[in-house]
């Protein structure tokens, strides 16, 4: 887990020792405040502070203020790479040069006192299934007496197109999805609240720069189009969908709500996180093949979930079988286009070791062994229970870059 920074001293451009939102993340979100409940900002994240992006660049006469002013990220996601690049270099000259960090305080209020909101539209989202140990899990779990593995998982990433309504900013409550559920043993389906809600830890991939109809983007345009990364809760239903996913896949047992981040992190602060995936054992397709491109496909980002306060599993991002440009590759290889705000989730996030699980069906093994936390024990999240992700990488010259949490707190069925 992260060490939480000590406490802040000074003026609010200062930073404490390790702090994982310093001048190398510089994560953009958007809130509004107190005084004006009705006019979402842009803000950009440094500490425990916030800079109104739009004040901050009026002031200093910045030729992107337009953008920095709009109410959603939407128009800055859109103007593509070199104008996300030339912003992030006014950004850090505006809070790190020391001519600038008195007028850049000016802008600048504590978090705790802004409200945060969904960062931007989302127009479509795509959920994956990139994760070997997940996969194989899963594959036990619901298949003992066959291979854990689809014949094809290895050979291309396996998605599924979600609903982009019900994706919300973290901290707004979940509540319990009710539809049909047949459990083996019993002859018939019934209705009611799910018994078995389940969280989805992952990464996800905001699209900026969208795509032509009828083109597709190779592994090279990954950078070109995707604007950032988020944490993203993906719930699940797992008696809903284990009733309904065959043959089409998962539908009401993953709609009613997947959990954002309130930040994203420009991709280029990863940088120091990128790292090679882990080796592939049977060849790929040409448009898949990564093997010579000029930069590693995967990230070593360190996630951590709790429940409740009590950490649960720490899953590593590094052990993703399928990365994020592959899949990109993939989603668009067949002609469909990418709009700005499209959204694409990594799928669960496990590693080889349990305490490296990503969900409650693999942690419990399908709850048939739960977990001892302090208030009781779990198979599946329980009534009032809250789910918080959260999650660093490695950044320049040691230090580390936090990605913004994602928490909600389950509600009853209404």
């Amino acid at each position: 887990m992260t060490p939480p920074p000590q406490p802040r001293a000074g003026a609010p451009t200062d930073l404490p020792e390790g702090d994982p939102f310093g001048p190398d993340n510089l994560p953009y979100g958007v809130c509004t405040t107190a005084e004006h409940p009705d006019r979402p900002h842009i803000v950009v994240r440094h500490g425990d502070f916030v800079l109104d992006a739009g004040g901050a660049a009026a002031a200093f006469g910045s030729a992107h203020a337009d953008l920095l002013q709009q109410p959603l990220l939407g128009p800055l996601m859109a103007a593509g790479r070199p104008v996300w690049q030339a912003v992030r270099a006014e950004l850090r000259e505006w809070l790190t040069a020391p001519e600038h960090r008195e007028t850049a305080a000016r802008f600048m209020r504590p978090l705790s006192e802004v409200t945060m909101r969904l960062p931007f539209e989302v127009a479509d989202y795509v959920d994956f299934y990139a994760s070997e140990h997940h996969a194989t899990n899963v594959g036990k779990i619901f298949r003992p007496d066959n291979a854990a593995l689809p014949a094809n998982w290895k050979h291309l990433p396996i998605g599924y197109h979600g609903r982009a309504g019900t994706v919300v900013v973290s901290g707004t409550p979940v509540v319990r999805p009710r539809g049909q559920r047949k459990p083996p043993h019993e002859d018939a389906p019934s209705f009611g609240p799910s018994k078995r809600l389940d969280i989805e830890a992952e990464v996800a991939f905001v699209v900026g720069t969208p795509s032509a109809h009828g083109e597709s983007v190779p592994l090279s345009g990954f950078r070109d189009h995707v604007f950032g990364v988020t944490l993203l809760n993906d719930w699940s239903a797992r008696d809903i969908q284990g009733w309904e996913y065959v043959p089409l896949g998962p539908f009401l047992g993953k709609s009613f709500a997947t959990s954002v981040s309130a930040w994203v992190t420009p991709l280029d602060a990863l940088d120091a996180a990128r790292i090679a995936p882990p080796a592939r054992d049977v060849p790929l397709l040409p448009y898949l093949e990564d093997s010579a491109e000029p930069e590693p496909g995967g990230i070593d980002l360190r996630i951590t979930v709790s429940i409740n306060g009590h950490t649960v599993s720490e899953p590593p991002f590094s052990a993703m079988y399928w990365t994020a440009a592959q899949q990109l590759a993939h989603m668009t290889v067949n002609g469909a286009s990418l709009r700005t705000g499209d959204l694409y989730a990594s799928g669960t996030v496990s590693g080889p070791e349990r305490s490296q699980r990503g969900c409650l069906l693999e942690l419990t093994w399908g709850g048939k062994e739960p977990l001892e936390l302090p208030d009781g024990s779990r198979a599946f999240l329980e009534d009032g229970d809250e789910v918080t992700l959260s999650a660093w990488a490695p950044g320049p010259g040691g230090s580390r870059i936090g990605l913004g949490e994602v928490t909600a707190r389950v509600e009853p069925s209404r």
